[in-house]
């Protein structure tokens, strides 16, 4: 057993019992065998970072499961069969709850003013001064340290990128290397799901 969080895109005219319906027909795949649902959370209408299939925006559900692997290829085949589905992202849960907040430690110690720990600047909150062309010229690290760094936090997320949508590289956010590897891959799950873009504008 594993959990998973799996995030649905759908049609932006579903509501949430249509919505529901659907998940309740394809989570009898994956409930075999003692899985159990963890949580889900309807986030509703939410406007897309760049168009999706001629669509601006879309109903989105998070659905956390405890289930075996098994069952996932015919669930996504069914996933993927479904024209109201948008599109949709499976992933193994390590924490992240279904909202988009990242969890924060407890306690927050102050940093020594050095740069010989990675574990110092390691996933703290950020604030930047933005130079032309959107570079930034410096940034400075503060507020309590990131525990669990969640994909769907944006407000966090878009911290780490210029106005041009580039992943900031870890010489400017000053990061521990495993947690700028958290943050590229966070950042990219994001993009994928339309919550961040891919470049500074997009068409519509």
């Amino acid at each position: 057993m594993r959990h998973y969080e799996i995030v649905c895109i759908f049609d932006p005219n579903l509501d949430e019992a249509v919505a529901t319906q659907k998940l309740d027909a394809l989570n009898p795949l994956l409930l075999k065998d003692d899985g159990e649902i963890v949580a889900i959370d309807h986030w509703g209408l939410k406007q897309f970072a760049y168009p999706i299939k001629d669509r601006k925006n879309g109903y989105y559900v998070v659905n956390q499961m405890i289930v075996d692997p098994e069952g996932l290829p015919e669930f996504e085949r069914l996933l993927g069969l479904d024209e109201d589905v948008l599109r949709y992202l499976i992933v193994t849960n390590h924490g992240e709850p279904t909202n988009q907040e990242s969890i924060l430690s407890e306690v927050f110690h102050k940093p020594d003013m050095t740069d010989d720990h990675e574990s110092e600047d390691e996933s703290k909150g950020v604030r930047e001064t933005v130079g032309p062309r959107g570079s930034a010229k410096r940034r400075q690290m503060d507020g309590p340290p990131v525990a669990i760094l969640n994909y769907k936090d944006v407000d966090r997320l878009s911290q780490f990128i210029t106005e041009q949508a580039k992943i900031l590289p870890k010489r400017t956010t000053k990061v521990s290397a495993s947690f700028q590897r958290q943050l590229t891959t966070a950042i990219k799950r994001a993009r994928f799901l339309a919550l961040l873009p891919y470049v500074g504008s997009h068409e519509a």
